[in-house]
């Protein structure tokens, strides 16, 4: 009997555009290397894992689609008794996934419990689609990798010669050799030539290339990179660049190819450059060349480099080191978030990682290491790839939606920002809240010697690290810094100094001594050390050594003591006397000279207390994709703020519908306060997450309690560093370092965490002196 669900229920191939989940779950990491295969739904391309968690059932179960394509991948044994083919100059070698693995896989029915004919005639096209689709993570890499790419002047001047049908697919081939592969067509004149030799075994004499040069005809379409939806690969010679055609359908018509009736039969040159990318490997030995031993287990899982993706991995591996990350994603226990797509789901991802680091199902050697009776390393971990969290995290923004290497702290600042503003339903906690501290803030007139006290919520801080170079030495190579102690950095950051205010008690211009401390400490204390020169107006970073010692040490000496009887305060400023603001100086040419924007820089002064470059900077960070964050700053009075506020009642209307009280004030704001509309905004807008510029007038009453703790002692002790290597933040490799109990071990050992290479790290203090970011936990 045949299953009913197969004629009634509209199938179709997924198009380049649609996103296929075929390589793991979509909430958990098992994949379709594990014995039991992945489920990829037929009708919306959602990968479920088959085995005990049995993800696939509950996709049915939360969306009636019962067909799946059930696929097992195997490797291939293979026994290498001969030596490796020679490489030539025309194809250039790589081995390929059809010949690493043998893919199985069968077609089956959820509600029926049968499995279905593969071959049938409605099935073999969507089985054929879903096995060449891309996958999503290589979709998202091919996105991130996409260039800003233009047209040019050779383009848009573009002259045809007179039309003719061109032949494609079988029949088409190189006018001066027989490839049939990697074809090049002239827009011009209808010439097909051979493109370069390829990364990927894609041959190529390059005579499109002689074509171009000898004809000057400037632009030409890769024939196996066209799809229907428009998008192909289009290379200007005269611009020795690749370019974007707006009118590529009319361009390719001239020579009778109809874009409609396209399909994609070889790789593009952007997916063909990621390829090469990822093929960089790292030795993992110490300075003796002796191999660090690898770890396997529980919390000792790796993260899959991505292309450019250390920054992530070297960050999330330290947050879940944390027992707050821990306690609020790890809950294996509890019932997976029912969300129409779990890829696009922050919740779901955070957890599904959570899942992946710290169960250890994962963490094992790589079964597809190629061992020999010598091997030149222990095989290592193959690594979860992070793929739909990077996605997310990433979305929408200019940086971190791309492949390039970013600054592992501004993706912490990101992350933390994103998380606070998920929802946290009880007993289930926001895992931020244990970076969260207050500083205080201490002015004082020289002339009056009147003062003033501020405090500022911080997740963070900076400590600037003194650069003094050392002497040219013919035993050292290369510049040298001096070694500074934490000790030393912690001074300089709670250190008073001058600046320039006017007083306005006595209105002497002699300026003000100001000096921050911290009024309550965090649970973990989270310090970026920046170790920036500027040379030629570039900024530039050196390894400054910063001596960090493993024993707990106290913080204590660092508490503000708070107002003193004896004190006299300033008299507090007429906030609605002057809606002109004029920045500190001093503070607004320290940000300026960091590169950031005027407006930027003055709106970070005002929200601070116009006083401190530091805190200033910390705001900057936090608040880098407020809207509106580079208009000029406008002040208007408090009266006017707040007739502007939604109304607390319809706030905590829209909150009972499940809606988070920044998205209702940003949907009110919306709407001008109708219910009705904002509800409909809200649903037409479902990724917007809400207007947090401001509290709402039930909440602005209600003063609330400081982040953190005063309590003494306050002893601290280093638990994870982020390292970094390179010149740059934006460049080269990051790394992380944790402490980890292994075995029976009593003392805490060092892992190093390197990508998917997870092992008992060798000479720690040389890399605690690089160090870019700390995690130090109260003790």
């Amino acid at each position: 009997m045949a299953c009913q669900h197969l004629e009634s229920i509209t199938l179709s191939p997924p198009t380049p555009a649609q996103s296929v989940y075929r390589e793991d779950c979509t909430q958990c990491f098992d994949s379709i290397d594990d014995p039991e295969g992945l489920d990829v739904c037929l009708q919306c391309f959602n990968g479920g894992c088959v085995g005990a968690r049995t993800h696939s059932q509950l996709h049915y179960a939360t969306t009636n689609h019962p067909l799946v394509l059930n696929v097992r991948r195997t490797r291939k044994q293979v026994v290498k008794d001969e030596p490796p083919a020679k490489i030539t100059k025309l194809a250039i070698a790589a081995e390929t996934e059809a010949d690493r693995y043998d893919i199985t896989t069968a077609v089956r029915c959820h509600e029926c419990a049968k499995e279905l004919d593969k071959f049938h005639s409605k099935l073999a096209p969507l089985v054929d689609g879903i096995l060449k689709a891309n996958t999503f993570s290589r979709q998202e890499e091919v996105k991130a990798w996409e260039q800003e790419m233009a047209t040019c002047e050779h383009i848009l001047m573009l002259q045809q010669e007179t039309s003719r049908k061109i032949e494609s697919g079988e029949l088409g081939h190189c006018s001066e050799c027989d490839l049939k592969e990697n074809l090049w067509l002239c827009l011009v004149c209808g010439n097909l030539g051979c493109g370069r030799a390829q990364f990927g075994g894609v041959g190529g004499n390059s005579h499109g290339l002689a074509h171009a040069t000898g004809s000057h005809h400037a632009v030409a379409v890769k024939l196996g990179s066209i799809t229907p939806e428009g998008s192909a690969d289009v290379y200007c010679y005269q611009c020795d660049e690749e370019r974007l055609d707006n009118d590529l359908a009319p361009h390719l018509a001239h020579w009778g190819i109809i874009l409609a009736d396209q399909v994609k039969t070889e790789k593009s040159l952007t997916e063909m450059q990621i390829e090469q990318n990822l093929q960089w490997e790292f030795s993992m030995t110490t300075d003796d060349g002796k191999e660090l031993r690898p770890l396997f287990g529980p919390s000792l899982t790796g993260l899959k480099n991505l292309g450019n993706s250390c920054y992530l991995a070297s960050i999330l591996q330290c947050l879940f080191d944390l027992p707050a990350f821990q306690g609020r994603y790890n809950i294996p226990s509890a019932d997976p978030p029912i969300v129409p797509d779990p890829a696009q789901d922050l919740e779901t991802q955070l957890r599904k990682m959570a899942d992946g680091l710290l169960s250890g199902r994962y963490s094992k050697p790589d079964s597809d290491a190629v061992a020999s009776e010598h091997p030149p390393e222990s095989p290592h971990q193959k690594g979860l790839a992070p793929s739909m969290l990077k996605h997310l995290i990433g979305r929408g923004h200019a940086e971190f939606s791309t492949m390039r290497q970013q600054d592992s702290f501004e993706l912490l600042q990101h992350l933390i920002k994103l998380i606070t503003r998920s929802q946290h339903p009880a007993p289930l906690v926001d895992p931020t809240q244990p970076f969260r501290f207050a500083t205080e803030q201490r002015l004082q007139c020289i002339n009056c010697k009147k003062v003033r006290y501020s405090s500022t919520e911080q997740d963070s801080i900076f400590i600037d690290v003194p650069l003094e170079k050392l002497p040219q030495s013919k035993e050292r190579e290369g510049e040298a810094y001096r070694p500074v102690t934490l000790e030393e950095c912690l001074n300089r950051f709670t250190a008073e100094e001058v600046v320039e205010l006017n007083c306005p008690a006595c209105a002497s211009k002699l300026g003000f001594m100001k000096r921050t401390l911290f009024k309550t400490f965090p649970t973990t204390l989270v310090v970026n050390a920046r170790k920036m020169t500027v040379e030629n107006w570039v900024p530039r970073k050196v390894d400054v050594p910063v001596i960090v010692g493993d024993g707990p040490f106290s913080m204590g000496e660092y508490l503000s003591p708070g107002h003193q009887e004896s004190e006299e305060l300033l008299p507090e400023e007429d906030k609605d006397a002057s809606s002109v603001f004029t920045p500190n100086e001093s503070a607004l040419d320290q940000l300026m000279a960091m590169g950031f924007p005027r407006n930027r820089c003055e709106r970070a002064l005002h929200a601070t207390g116009n006083s401190d470059a530091n805190v200033a900077m910390e705001w900057l960070f936090a608040h880098m994709e407020d809207e509106g964050i580079d208009d000029p700053l406008v002040l208007t009075s408090s009266s006017a703020g707040e007739s502007d506020a939604p109304d607390p009642e319809k706030i905590e209307m829209l909150g009972a519908m499940g809606f988070n009280a920044p998205q209702a004030r940003k949907a009110l704001k919306e709407t001008n306060g109708d219910v009705e509309r904002a509800v409909e905004w809200l649903f037409s807008h479902p990724d917007d997450e809400g207007d947090f510029s401001e509290e709402s007038g039930t909440a602005a009453e209600k003063p609330t309690a400081l982040a953190g703790s005063a309590d003494l002692p306050a002893n601290f002790q280093l638990q994870s560093i982020v390292c970094h290597k390179g010149t740059s933040i934006h460049a080269g490799h990051y790394v992380a370092f944790i402490r980890k109990k292994l075995g029976l071990s009593e003392q805490p050992k060092w892992v190093l965490f390197n990508d998917e290479k997870v092992v008992e790290a060798g000479d720690i203090e040389e890399m605690k002196k690089t160090a870019y970011v700390y995690f130090f936990n109260r003790v």
